[in-house]
């Protein structure tokens, strides 16, 4: 892989320092905003600094572009998957650090991986830990990585012609943010987003409740904005703390931790569970692997109803 931006450049950071309004922007549109291994922990660094930051009340979370992201670097998992170069790089682990990690196929190795994704510095559930105000503004994609920050975020602002989804629900089926999604969404309307492996359009998760407003792209910034604003110049920061203690101990209640350590025990069974043989799916098998997991899920996604589909170009397509 080469001239693969910096965590710095694809995790952008500035700050309203006069309305005490933080953005975190990713920026990376020609990947689809793309998280790298280490623009994920920068990303849950910033938050962390945020939470404590007294110049910040109010954190906007957006992408540039067309979308607001469609989840991880595949390609860059893909590339490190041999060795112990992403686990180390993961972790935080640098070569003057004396720790040997798991071989490849101890169960250790991925069930290590998995249960660090419960770990907010891991940049997956970040923003639960945050002690202010978290508006996610959603755009195009919301897939993956990015669908995990919608299930965190205190507010969800939406164009209407955002998707969200996983496209892990077309292979393994599981991911770090499942117990939460299935909390804000219902079980029922979430497990057909499981079962079927079909993205969700801006108006369905309005009807669930899962996103707070829903306006036209071009509208979306200002409605974001108004939001923001509406969020900064109500109530002293001090009440916003103590309000998002009472609302973490709701979530505790719930199982939504409990629910991040299950989902990673969940997919560290990923090794012991086999495709069906005699159907078109996909399965993280040597060929999958090698053909990489993006082209096995654009090939797949021709299986399903337009409007099931989880591309855009492909959902333009008839059957």
């Amino acid at each position: 892989m080469t001239d693969i931006p910096s965590p710095e450049e694809i995790v952008r950071y500035d700050k309203d320092v006069a309305n005490r309004i933080a953005t975190i922007t990713f920026d990376r549109p020609e990947r689809l905003n793309a998280p790298t291994i280490g623009a994920r922990r920068r990303y849950g660094d910033l938050i962390f600094k945020a939470s404590l930051d007294d110049d910040v009340k109010v954190l906007v979370i957006r992408g540039e572009g067309d979308d607001l992201g469609s989840g991880a670097d595949l390609d860059e998992l893909m590339a490190k998957r041999h060795g112990d170069e992403a686990l180390r790089e993961e972790f935080g682990l640098t070569d003057d650090d004396d720790v040997t990690m798991p071989p490849p196929r101890n169960y250790r190795n991925g069930a290590s991986l998995v249960q660090w994704y419960a770990d907010p510095r891991s940049g997956c559930r970040s923003l639960q830990d945050f002690k202010k105000i978290s508006i996610l503004e959603v755009k195009g994609y919301c897939y993956g990585w990015h669908f995990y920050q919608a299930a965190d975020a205190d507010l969800v602002v939406s164009s209407d012609d955002a998707l969200f989804g996983h496209a892990a629900f077309r292979y393994v089926g599981y991911a770090p943010r499942m117990w939460q999604w299935a909390t804000l969404m219902g079980l029922r309307k979430f497990q057909e987003m499981v079962f079927t492996g079909r993205p969700f359009t801006a108006e369905e998760m309005a009807d669930l409740a899962f996103v707070n407003s829903v306006v036209p792209r071009d509208d979306l910034e200002a409605e974001t904005a108004k939001y923001a604003m509406a969020c900064a110049n109500n109530l002293p920061t001090d009440t916003v703390f103590a309000q998002k203690v009472f609302f973490e101990i709701m979530k505790q209640h719930q199982g939504e931790h409990m629910g991040s350590l299950m989902s990673g025990w969940l997919e560290s069974m990923t090794g012991a569970l086999k495709p069906d043989a005699e159907r078109a799916v996909i399965g993280l098998d040597a060929d999958t692997m090698e053909a990489g997991l993006n082209n096995a899920v654009k090939g797949n996604d021709r299986n399903f109803p337009p409007e099931w589909r989880l591309s855009k170009s492909g959902r333009e397509q008839p059957e």
